[in-house]
């Protein structure tokens, strides 16, 4: 007999005869093809895995030993477990099998059971780089780049084009820009897996334009474990150096303030009146209290101090326990990380002379943050023969300490040198909790699952500061140009779904999966910005304008005639908004193995939704703007087929219909400051969806197990896609938000993965390893049309058509598409010394930030960002010591010492915002208990 060919890292569970096989239902369907039998066989016979297996007991009997080594078990070949069978050698029936050859024994899992084009991240993938965070875990996916270090572009679609989801459902974000949760919030250690869906299914949301990202949590383990790790690192521009600083409050290194950044109790009771703070609404009096109420020295005077090493520690742990009801299990993971960042760089804003830029401003600026992230993930689960049922919570607070200043001539006064000092405090903080069940019927013939989530976000900063100083006699003095803030922005999500699925054997070896499903989802926002202002009663005197800023705003002066506290109206936007989305949907998918060998997934998804941004006068008068309302129904169709042509290869195409709705800052007419860019922004309450048509090709060869090598092309053609503009108001820059009429993006990406093994030739250390070679590669071209008609609408133009030409140039790159975007990453893995090494390389080329100012014929350049190259380093070991497991990492970042450069060039190059990023090292022990 030649034997079995099987995959040998497919998990045989046989627990029970008639349970031992458990599909993910939804999406996915049948999974396995086999060749006919070889040779000895009477006739020819296709197999599934089931036939498989069912062959395999047929060949065990009583005084026949066979056996073969299996390879030896990691984290993706988990060990196979067959339990002993016994039968009576008279009752089996043996039929002489020459050799059976499973079709497609070396696709991974994740891409054998997705009928999708897809890109999955492991627990070894993210252990292999070392990344500390879901947003830098996914830079190193084909086609995927990261925008502030927080927010993930597919194929060069913005974040408003992905969506988020964790263990499949919907989350609210703390981002006064974004709609979409800013991944960095979602440290590594709570993830099991990262899923990116890059071809569109109905079982998904319909906002769905590069790509949706489903972030799984671990799971309670089948043995119980703790592991306890901490970490300690340093940056090059950043620690032991002397930087900027403020006191803030005493317990800011754990994440919570102690109180001090509270709003006062006289200011808050003003706010709670509904009434403007100023002379017109209460007294001199109570205008001074309120004035003298607020914290002055703590909270706005800069100092300079010795930065700090960043660390960080984590703890999990987790055991399952059988019982009556099934097996329950438990796992919690928590951590606390404290960061600092220091840049130094300069900031222009351009203006034409002749045909060639000039900067208009230029300043330098210096920035010290704080970054204190708190997390903690709990589970709970009851896991039966047919039933499953978990509870997963999620919390993680992150709070940002800045200190910056920028000063430097601003060539539109005179050229006089303006500095501005700011002082900031962010807490950004997220929770959910999911309940979610799954259920199987009928031998597994009928699948029933469920989810039911609420998620709540928050995004308080209390207490942002801005003092403006001029020159006078090489002195910096004291500008009336001040501004005190308290904003808060709170925003939620209550989500649900269901799904059924059926399976009906198609033959003995093929079926077809039926799913239906519904899903509901309400988020609501709601947004608040306070801005107060310290206004010279009288003219100040010279030795007032030169004092320290918390000896000028000290009591003393805070009084009826000196300085009095007022609150600013707002004449840019609204000062508060309220915003919902309601989205109902249906959806219908088969998914079938009609023609053998080819899979097929078609469904439809009926969404009705409806979008809501209504602004609020915060003194009680009529709404500074109408509000804006979108409700659109939409049938969003998708198929997609996977043909297993050959051993290990196949082919898939993929073609859907998606959308992409407006984010709720984007329709918010409110005025804010971005603190990565110091730039103001306003959204425009006339934005429509986005509709979208996606067109996928890939062609995938799995040619040794972990081992692969994938090509792929793309098209998409978006209707009146969402681009970012910058409006001139006078001599002030804004960024806004528009329509173009119509945009197209299309590419090629390429991946490949080997590993190589050497034999001894005297040389051990490549001998006593497995080298692994891993490249990804995307190519991709967008282009925005806009033709003669096509029209605009935005927020100062108060709604009505204006030429699109006005503010978009026909031919120009979509926003935030880099052409060129490349990962490489080179290492080693040696099992003996239980020790690994990875270099890794990314690239991401050129994108455009922001539209330029300026009408046709004298519009400016775009803003453009080069990411550059980046080289980092992992080497991690595990080791005994002391009868105890350790592992031990060292991590280098950014080896090139690469900046962040975003510039306009005409003629010129304009400095819009750069600075240096500097090299960082990290070093982290793990003890496993």
């Amino acid at each position: 007999m030649a034997g079995l060919d099987l995959r040998p890292d497919v998990r045989l569970d046989l627990l029970t005869t008639d349970a031992w096989w458990r599909p993910n239902r939804v999406a996915t369907g049948f999974r396995y093809s086999v060749e006919p039998f070889k040779a000895q066989i009477m006739k020819t016979i296709s197999l599934t895995l089931t036939g498989v297996l069912l062959a395999t007991s047929a060949l065990i009997a009583p005084g026949l030993a066979f056996a073969q080594t299996p390879p030896a078990p990691t984290a993706q070949t988990p060990a196979v477990q067959v339990p002993a069978v016994q039968a009576d050698p008279q009752s089996v029936e043996t039929t002489e099998v020459e050799e059976i050859i499973v079709l497609g024994r070396f696709i991974p899992e994740p891409n054998r059971e997705s009928a999708e084009v897809a890109a999955f991240l492991t627990a070894e993938d993210l252990q292999r780089t070392g990344d500390s965070d879901a947003a830098q875990a996914l830079t190193r996916v084909t086609g995927l780049t990261i925008v502030e270090g927080r927010f993930i572009y597919v194929r060069g679609l913005g974040e408003r084009y992905s969506s988020a989801l964790l263990n499949g459902s919907p989350l609210p974000s703390p981002e006064p820009l974004q709609r979409v949760v800013p991944l960095d919030l979602f440290p590594a250690n709570i993830l099991e897996s990262v899923t990116v869906q890059k071809t569109y299914s109905a079982n998904f949301p319909g906002e769905f334009g590069g790509g949706v990202i489903d972030l799984r949590t671990v799971d309670a383990p089948r043995e119980p474990f703790f592991t306890f790790s901490s970490s300690i690192g340093a940056n090059t521009e950043t620690t032991n150096d002397e930087s900027l600083v403020y006191f803030g409050s005493r317990t800011d290194f754990t994440g919570f303030d102690d109180g001090t950044r509270d709003v006062p109790g006289p200011i808050a009771l003003a706010f709670g009146t509904g009434r403007q703070i100023n002379r017109a609404n209460f007294t001199t009096a109570q205008l001074q209290a309120m004035g003298q109420s607020l914290v002055n020295a703590p909270l706005r005077l800069l100092q300079r101090g010795t930065t700090p090493v960043n660390f960080g520690f984590d703890l999990a742990g987790g055991f399952s326990s059988d019982s009556s009801l099934g097996t329950l299990g438990v796992i919690a993971v928590g951590g606390y990380g404290n960061s600092w960042t220091t840049r130094r760089g300069f900031q222009e804003e351009a203006q034409f002379s002749g045909a060639v830029l000039v900067p208009s401003t230029s300043k330098a600026f210096e920035s010290n943050q704080n970054d204190v992230q708190l997390n903690l993930l709990t589970g709970l689960s009851l896991t039966g023969d047919n039933h499953e049922l978990k509870w997963t919570n999620f919390y993680v607070r992150s709070t940002t300490k800045e200190a910056r200043t920028s000063a430097g001539p601003d060539f539109g006064a005179g050229g006089n040198i303006i500095r501005d000092d700011f002082t900031e405090f962010f807490v950004r903080q997220l929770f959910s909790t999911q309940l979610a069940g799954e259920h199987d019927f009928m031998d597994g013939a009928l699948g029933f699952d469920w989810r039911a989530s609420y998620a709540k976000t928050s995004r308080d900063a209390p207490y942002e500061t801005r003092f403006q100083y001029g020159v006078l006699g090489g002195d910096f003095i004291h500008n009336p140009n001040n501004l005190i803030s308290f904003s808060e922005l709170d925003e939620d999500v209550v989500s649900g779904g269901a799904d059924v699925s059926y399976t009906l054997p198609l033959s003995d070896f093929r079926e077809v999966v039926f799913s239906l499903g519904v899903a509901y989802s309400d988020s609501n926002r709601d947004a608040v910005r306070q801005d107060l202002q310290f206004a010279p009663v009288s003219a100040l005197t010279p030795e007032q304008r030169e004092s320290r800023v918390d000896f000028l705003y000290s009591d003393f002066n805070i009084n009826p005639t000196t300085i009095e506290l007022r609150q600013i109206a707002g004449t840019n936007g609204a000062g508060a908004y309220d915003a919902d989305l309601t989205v109902a949907a249906v959806y219908a998918m088969v998914d079938a193995e009609i023609i053998p060998l080819v899979r097929t997934t078609f469904g439809v998804r009926f969404e009705d939704g409806r979008q809501r941004v209504t602004t609020r006068d915060l003194f009680g008068g009529a709404a500074p703007f109408v509000p804006t309302e979108i409700e659109e129904q939409y049938y969003l169709p998708s198929f997609t087929a996977t043909w297993n042509f050959a051993e290990d290869q196949q082919l898939r195409l993929g073609a859907s219909q998606t959308i992409g709705r407006p984010q709720f800052r984007e329709l918010a007419p409110q005025s804010y400051i971005d603190p990565e860019s110091d730039r103001e922004f306003t959204g425009n309450p006339f934005l429509v969806d986005t509709e979208i048509l996606n067109l996928d090709a890939r062609y995938e060869w799995y040619f040794a197990r972990q081992q692969y090598l994938t090509a792929g092309v793309f098209y998409k053609d978006l209707d009146k896609p969402v681009e970012s503009v910058v409006v001139l108001t006078g001599d002030q820059r804004q960024q806004s938000f528009l329509n173009a009429p119509n945009a197209t993006v299309y590419g090629a990406e390429v991946e490949v993965k080997k590993y190589f093994e050497f034999p001894d030739n005297g040389a051990s250390f490549i001998a006593n390893k497995r080298w692994l070679v891993q490249a990804n590669y995307t190519y991709s071209k967008s282009e925005v049309t806009v033709e003669a008609g096509d029209t605009v609408r935005t927020l100062g133009g108060g709604g009505a058509p204006e030429t699109a030409a006005f503010f978009i140039q026909d031919g120009a790159r979509l926003q935030g598409q880099s052409e060129n975007v490349a990962n490489l990453q080179l290492g080693w893995e040696d099992d003996t010394a239980r020790s690994q090494a990875t270099i890794i390389v990314n690239y991401v080329s050129e994108r455009i930030t922001a539209r330029g100012a300026g009408a046709a014929g004298s519009r400016e350049p775009d803003y453009i960002q080069d990411p550059g190259v980046f080289l980092d380093f992992v080497y991690r070991k595990d080791f005994e010591y002391g009868g105890r497991d350790l592992g031990f990492a060292f991590e280098l970042r950014n080896l090139l010492n690469t900046d962040f450069d975003e510039f306009q060039e005409l003629g010129n190059k304009i400095r819009i915002n750069t600075y240096d990023l500097g090299s960082s090292a990290s070093v982290s022990l793990t003890a496993r208990f």
